[in-house]
């Protein structure tokens, strides 16, 4: 088996799925990296993305569907929903808030094994790359190259400039991009908003680029002179 680079990410609480579905994956040459929480998983991808999300749904510290909804706001890394939620109502949600694929517990351990390669095999055959001007995004892998040059971004600046790539040239206030990169409405005195757009102001400005403020409108991303 030809492993490529990357990992697959286990997202679960049960050891012992965790384990048989580790085991079966490494068997086949995979690397994997497991997280028992939802904390554990977006520490992880804050990191490195991986090349597939195995995700249940039902997880100690929130709902597998938040955490779903948070990372399509930022890439379109395949995810296999796999969780013991099995209704059609149940399905139909994993669908439409993002999952590739969906497969309810209990399950043979062969056929997790081919919904995952499937996904993978399928993932090889979809874009990965968004552009703007000289700015692209590789949303797979979470990088970020402009004009030849890599910028290191975390999770939350690399979101908010993918907002910007995605709609290009459009003032997008302060209230609809807190929700689209942090997955809820904005608090009142919630600084994290100011705190990422300032941090990423500074690492565009180094490549030609900047995020300008429109008083009483919103953010809208330009070209330095």
């Amino acid at each position: 088996m030809n492993t490529n680079s990357g990992y697959l990410l286990l997202v679960e609480d049960e050891p012992a799925v965790q384990l048989n579905n580790k085991k079966i994956l490494q068997r086949r040459g995979y690397n994997v990296k497991q997280a028992f929480t939802l904390a554990e998983a977006r520490a992880l991808i804050e990191d490195e993305h991986p090349k597939c999300i195995i995700l249940d749904l039902q997880l100690p510290d929130g709902h597998g569907l938040q955490f779903l909804e948070e990372l399509r706001s930022t890439t379109n890394i395949p995810v296999l929903i796999l969780t013991a939620l099995g209704t059609t109502n149940d399905i139909i949600r994993g669908f439409e808030t993002g999952g590739d694929d969906y497969l309810t517990k209990p399950y043979d351990l062969s056929v997790f094994l081919l919904r995952v390669e499937t996904l993978l095999r399928s993932a090889a055959f979809i874009p990965e790359t968004l552009e703007y001007e000289k700015i692209k995004l590789y949303p797979t892998a979470g990088r970020v190259v402009v004009d030849g040059v890599d910028v290191v971004l975390s999770q939350k600046e690399y979101s908010i400039l993918q907002l910007f790539v995605q709609r290009p040239d459009k003032i997008m206030t302060a209230e609809y991009v807190y929700e689209k990169v942090w997955g809820q409405q904005m608090l009142e005195n919630d600084n994290s908003l100011k705190v990422a757009m300032s941090k990423l102001r500074t690492k565009l400005a180094d490549v030609g680029y900047a995020v300008t403020a429109s008083r009483g409108e919103g953010y809208y991303l330009e070209r330095l002179k």
